[in-house]
């Protein structure tokens, strides 16, 4: 359903938020005892400078940005722990907030009672939280340990716990603040299964990340924040490219890329990148052997000569493991402005069970730089354990002969 046709379920206008720092520390009694006819100077920090915008009913709306760019305030703001300066924030049905999943928790207390008091807080009823205890302790996977303090537990552990009460939160809008990696691999992947099956159900998702493909992947609008204002406002894909931009070359390098599509001074861009598996579906986990499929969605605004496409592999480390250049216009030589280009590279997957990230930049005459995308993707191979980047094909041969006498050696 169009946005213009859904409710709105947040609305921020015209949000202000600064904090005042003391230009001098004083940690100590002692130091406070020497400074106490000092004034204290202080600054003001910025942190959120006008902020506006609205999320519909049943959105997942991504918020992206730099370290220190004001994403954190913002969510705070929503979650009325803090108050803003300036501005007016309108919230329509109840609110969970998930900032960090093990905060809240009493680490002298069991996982049992840990739940219950944090269901009761979040807002549901005593028998409403035990009613839902079984499932949250299942679906963290944490059975064996319901009678186990906290202060026991690992910090992935408590993570666990803190996500999988927040999947069985009853909130009509959802907070939630870089927890799509919790836990180990599989676990992970079960978060992002839970969260596509929200966004299907049609719960409204406040989602702040700097994972890029987690962004596209979930989210129908995003604002990329920087500076404690909105940078670009509009579809995942163009902000989530210019979250890129911003880390690559600063805030001063390339220009944003408008909504519309519209208004980049580039030739063309990198406009979408994902992973398919053998059978044709989006996949972000390949068993070792099974084809690894790139594609990659090239919107050309300019005439381009001798446009080459060039990807590389690399290992979690960022050592190189592959790289290969595709040029684009074999026949004709260049491409018009206007063009979509759609490559799709199958590569044969002998890499060894790891992390790898993949990326992408597209170049005229295989020198000048047009777009730059790193990374264009992030997937994990599986399978047993190997050594290095690469398992290749190899064979070996191996002969024994009887070692010689001393007197034999002797003669020799």
């Amino acid at each position: 359903m169009p946005m213009a046709e859904r409710s709105i379920a947040v609305e921020v206008e015209d949000l202000h938020k600064s904090f005042r720092v003391p230009s001098r520390r004083i940690d100590t009694l002692k130091e406070r005892a020497l400074h106490l006819l000092s004034p204290v100077e202080y600054t003001t920090f910025e942190a959120l400078r006008g902020l506006s915008f609205e999320i519909a009913e049943g959105e997942c709306f991504g918020v992206v940005g730099r370290n220190g760019s004001g994403k954190t305030t913002l969510l705070k703001l929503l979650a009325s722990i803090y108050r803003p300066d300036r501005g007016r924030i309108r919230v329509a049905g109840t609110l969970a907030p998930f900032i960090e999943l093990s905060v809240g928790f009493n680490p002298n207390l069991t996982a049992r009672n840990n739940v219950l008091l944090n269901g009761v807080m979040m807002g549901s009823t005593p028998k409403e939280a035990r009613r839902r205890f079984d499932e949250v302790i299942e679906f963290a996977e944490l059975e064996e340990f319901v009678e186990l303090p906290l202060r026991n537990y690992s910090s992935g552990m408590s993570m666990r716990l803190g996500f999988s009460l927040m999947v069985f939160s009853e909130a009509d809008v959802m907070l939630v603040d870089e927890v799509l990696a919790v836990g180990d691999a599989s676990f992970a992947q079960k978060c992002a299964d839970v969260f596509q099956r929200m966004r299907d159900e049609g719960r409204t998702i406040v989602l702040v990340t700097h994972d890029m493909d987690s962004l596209k992947a979930m989210c129908d609008r995003a604002i990329l924040i920087e500076d404690g204002v909105i940078e670009l406002a509009g579809d995942a894909d163009p902000v989530a490219h210019r979250y890129l931009q911003i880390n690559l070359s600063g805030p001063d390098g390339p220009p944003p890329i408008a909504v519309d599509g519209g208004g980049a001074q580039d030739a063309a861009r990198i406009a979408r990148t994902w992973l398919e598996d053998s059978s044709g579906e989006r996949a972000r986990s390949f068993e070792h052997g099974s084809p690894t499929r790139l594609c990659v969605d090239i919107d050309v605004r300019a005439r381009i000569e001798r446009p080459v496409l060039a990807f590389e592999i690399c290992a979690a480390d960022g050592t190189q493991v592959f790289g290969a250049p595709l040029a684009l216009a074999e026949q004709d030589g260049r491409l018009e402005a206007g063009e979509q280009v759609e490559v799709r590279a199958t590569v044969s997957n002998l890499l060894t069970p790891g992390r790898y990230v993949v990326n992408c930049a597209l170049s005229q005459n295989g020198i000048d730089a047009v777009d730059l995308l790193r990374p264009a993707a992030q997937f994990v191979v599986t399978g047993e354990h190997q050594f290095g980047y690469v398992e290749l094909e190899w064979e070996c041969e191996i002969e024994r002969r009887p070692r010689a006498s001393a007197v034999e050696a002797v003669d020799r």
